[in-house]
């Protein structure tokens, strides 16, 4: 039987992506690596009140998936990390140290537009909108047989009302 490292949290970021220079960079082959920290907010019931209890969570997001959030994970927005654990261990000063990190497979942007959204250019979920190139006239990559023309004729013989 295998073993299951599987995480799912959501919880809102602590610092914006960018306002250090250990947040946000490439490594040695290219691919760009992003560390979040993020907190969650958890009640629980001691005696007859509730108390809310933080934790924070560091999160590491690879490759394109750090690329294209970078402008969006700004200090306070709300997200959904879908990862697994990491542990990193060494030693300092004869001392040895441990520190887990998520390292995410998925992350999705939560919250409405007033959720400290930066620009309007976003969804009622809180993910980016992206609007497709208008290439009109220019190859497309998919192939240069593609045509704009509708297949067989022109479909003149169908009524311009439709009653429904």
């Amino acid at each position: 039987m295998t073993d299951l490292n599987h995480v799912v949290l959501i919880g809102r970021l602590t610092q914006d992506l960018g306002s250090d220079e250990r947040s946000f960079g490439y490594v040695g082959n290219g691919q760009a690596r992003a560390n979040v920290s993020i907190a969650v907010n958890r009640s629980k019931k001691n005696g007859d009140q509730w108390i809310e209890e933080v934790n924070y969570f560091n999160v590491t997001i690879w490759g394109k998936t750090a690329e294209n959030l970078k402008p969006y994970l700004t200090k306070g927005k709300q997200i959904c990390v879908e990862g697994h654990l990491k542990q990193d261990r060494w030693e300092k000063d004869g001392q040895k140290q441990s520190r887990v990190t998520i390292v995410a497979d998925n992350v999705q942007l939560l919250g409405g537009r007033g959720d400290n959204s930066q620009s309007g250019n976003q969804m009622a979920g809180g993910a980016p909108r992206f609007q497709p190139a208008n290439n009109a006239g220019q190859n497309s990559g998919f192939g240069g047989g593609y045509s704009s023309e509708p297949y067989g004729d022109t479909g003149s013989d169908f009524p311009e009302d439709i009653p429904f």
